[in-house]
């Protein structure tokens, strides 16, 4: 439990520039503490006691902001910054050296039964306000955009943006670590660019042929005369 809380607060260090020392993380960070008091919660619920899991998990989400159900799965070295308004539901995984920003839901779609949250894969960063939906799997060192709604499977490697979530890159990036959420591609803007490059070619044939018309006509006239 020592080793695992230590690595939590290195998971902090590692992904949060604003982290001074470790005695403010484990007192100020109010991520930590959620993923703390997930796991004793945790703890009862694969035991069967249910109602002390469940006091437990909104006891830390009326402390911390963060509702983690206390039958979800998280992984190692898990980050939760500025974590208020986050969202974690009953059946969802996350992997290891995973990040989710404030605002993140983990949630499901409807009132099915079994597997109905969303599974993350390791590396993957979830940014602000971001809603993943549905049981499906982001893969590995994946990137979901700020505002995001993501309602299918997400390859590894990928970045996602929009709404529906679309998937701008796949591979050739690297590995995501960088916690960058403001340099991603506009999905919506390079579709304008698109219809703007089409446009502009199909002026360029209009004006071909109405000067072509024009000459022809010329001609037309001149061989009458």
């Amino acid at each position: 439990m020592i080793k695992r809380m230590r690595e939590d607060i290195h998971a902090v260090f590692d992904r949060d520039p604003a982290a001074r020392s470790a005695f403010e993380v484990v007192l100020t960070y109010s991520g930590l503490h959620a993923i703390w008091l997930h796991r004793i919660s945790n703890f009862f619920w694969l035991r069967g006691w249910f109602t002390a899991a469940r006091i437990i998990s909104q006891l830390a989400r009326f402390l911390t902001g963060i509702e983690i159900h206390p039958g979800a799965t998280l992984g190692r070295r898990l980050f939760i910054d500025h974590g208020s308004g986050v969202v974690i539901g009953e059946t969802a995984e996350i992997g290891d050296d995973c990040t989710l920003y404030q605002g993140v839901t983990l949630g499901g779609t409807g009132k099915e039964k079994g597997k109905r949250h969303p599974t993350l894969g390791n590396n993957v960063l979830v940014a602000s306000g971001a809603k993943v939906l549905g049981s499906f799997t982001i893969g590995d060192n994946s990137r979901i955009g700020a505002g995001s709604v993501v309602l299918r499977e997400v390859p590894a490697n990928s970045t996602v943006v929009g709404i529906p979530g679309r998937i701008v890159i796949q591979d050739g990036q690297k590995k995501q670590q960088d916690l960058d959420q403001i340099n991603l591609p506009d999905p919506v803007m390079i579709l304008l660019k698109q219809m703007q490059s089409e446009i502009d070619r199909l002026q360029t044939e209009v004006e071909r042929l109405k000067e072509q018309q024009e000459i022809g006509g010329k001609r037309d006239v001149n061989s009458g005369v």
